[in-house]
């Protein structure tokens, strides 16, 4: 998802010196009480090439002590270090108790850069996570807070930075042929990214997404996310060695969210000839990829999630509209019964999950822990914290079986929906598609968008990604859909027919 992250924040000059002088006074005073606590932290900086974490960092460090930390800059393994574990290096140099140690690249090089490079063969990929997983959780285990950046920008503007030093001759030995190798790779280079980011984002260890086109914003976010982390850790141990363990702050909530929907273009639309013409040859096709799915024994996932009002039911209707009903499942989703409740809250899900050559189609998902009972307080604060990285597990254990997970996100804004809900109120055949409790989410929508763009950024996997449907136009949203359905499923009977080659 990370394609989907709105790379345009920007923040003026006067708020980012306002903003900036807060936060450094805020981080010399963390950095001391770290000290006090006996706090050891690792932060580390990835990202694309040309990203600014050489820049950040420097940001970042200027209200420090500079006696109470050390910056490690993660190059080429030497000869040394080729000759020991990979972990051995970053080992040696984690930090002391009430220390700060920055990362200049990491131990994720092994399972980006070197798996780009072919330097970190395919088989050894699940040993390489496995090692990372392990060091980080070991770590934490003992006390140490690890801060994990992520700086994102785009190709075009990593280009225009990668030409920006070239020319200068003080910079120009900077970028390597290396460089503009993953620049002009850098679909590629994004797919490994997104596969490494969803493997090790974790809740003791969990990744911030840093949008870097703007290196204001940029350092403003860092600053704020390493602030507010540290504020967390130091009261959590003040409130444990008072004695008032049951009192522990809540985790902070991260102030600049990443945008995805805010990146999504709401003026897309069909007219109804070309809506005709595509409906039509697009169902004949799905007709014909259900019996091929059938035959070759896949499972397909379909799950929609959105707005309110969002053209859920619509699109459903005309994916469902071709295919043999004795193949496929529609499953309504509402609040769960008094036998659900007393079960975990993946069982529901578990029991209408298909088998293999049947097509589950999900009208409103597992998401909804992360959404609606985050939002109306029907789980803890950890309950759906936790449950990101359950969500994904249990998604690929579906994938692990072989299994097309689809889900789509169908997008309104808030206008749209209040005319849809109107037109609903207005028309006696649509009433009761409205409820009260429509009107009270509404109410709450800045609340659910945040929740929404959190769910897409860390749920969107290579193995089950989100697909953002643009969906004000009722015609281009069901297009997208089915078109999304059927390039899922040719891509999937392609991979089959390969490998029996």
């Amino acid at each position: 998802m990370l394609e989907k992250v709105d790379l345009k924040k920007t923040v003026d000059k006067e708020t980012y010196k306002r903003e900036s002088a807060q936060l450094g006074e805020r981080l010399a005073l963390l950095q001391r009480e770290c000290k006090a606590e006996k706090i050891p932290v690792m932060i580390v900086f990835e990202g694309e090439g040309a990203a600014g974490k050489g820049v950040q960092i420097n940001r970042l460090i200027q209200p420090l002590d500079p006696r109470g930390f050390d910056v490690y800059a993660s190059r080429e393994a030497g000869e040394e270090e080729k000759m020991r574990p990979f972990l051995w290096r970053y080992w040696t140099k984690t930090p002391a108790d009430g220390r700060i140690m920055i990362y200049d690249k990491s131990w994720y090089g092994k399972v980006t850069v070197d798996r780009f490079d072919k330097i970190t063969k395919r088989h050894e990929l699940t040993g390489a996570f496995s090692d990372i997983l392990s060091f980080e959780r070991q770590l934490t285990d003992s006390g140490v807070v690890i801060i994990k950046l992520f700086l994102h920008i785009s190709k075009e503007e990593q280009k225009k930075r990668f030409k920006r030093l070239c020319e200068n001759r003080e910079t120009a030995w900077r970028v390597t042929e290396d460089d503009w190798k993953r620049n002009r790779e850098y679909d590629r280079f994004l797919l490994i990214t997104e596969e490494m980011l969803q493997r090790t984002d974790t809740g003791n260890a969990p990744w911030t997404i840093i949008e870097a086109t703007d290196r204001n914003y940029a350092a403003m976010k860092i600053m704020a996310t390493v602030a507010d982390r540290l504020q967390y850790e130091v009261s959590r141990r003040q409130l444990e060695r008072s004695g008032n363990s049951r009192e522990v702050p809540k985790i902070p909530q991260e102030r600049f969210k990443n945008g995805v929907l805010s990146g999504v273009d709401l003026t897309k639309c069909l007219e109804q000839d070309e809506y005709k013409e595509k409906l039509d040859r697009l169902q004949k096709k799905l007709e014909y990829l259900h019996s091929e799915i059938y035959r070759l024994r896949i499972p397909v996932v379909i799950g929609f999630e959105g707005w309110d009002a969002g053209g859920k039911g619509g699109a459903i209707k005309r994916l469902t509209s071709h295919l043999d009903p004795r193949g496929y499942k529609v499953n309504p989703t509402s609040a769960p019964n008094d036998e659900e409740r007393v079960h975990h809250y993946l069982w529901r899900f578990w029991n209408n999950m298909p088998k293999a050559g049947h097509i589950a189609i999900f009208d409103r998902t597992w998401y909804g822990r992360v959404m609606v009972e985050r939002i109306e307080g029907f789980c803890s604060e950890e309950d759906w914290r936790r449950a990101y990285q359950e969500i994904n597990e249990m998604e690929a254990h579906m994938a692990n079986f072989g299994a097309v997970v689809i889900k789509f996100w169908l997008h309104i804004d808030k206008d749209e929906q209040e005319r849809r809900f109107k037109e609903r109120m207005e028309d006696p055949a649509k009433q009761w598609k409205i409820t009260d409790e429509d009107w009270r989410n509404r109410e709450k929508w800045d609340e659910y968008e945040t929740a929404v763009n959190e769910m897409l950024v860390r749920t969107s996997t290579t193995y089950a990604p989100w697909t953002i449907v643009e969906g004000n136009s009722k015609y281009y949203a069901r297009i997208k859909v089915l078109e999304t359905v059927v390039k899922a499923l040719e891509d999937k009977i392609e991979e089959i027919g390969s490998e029996k080659k």
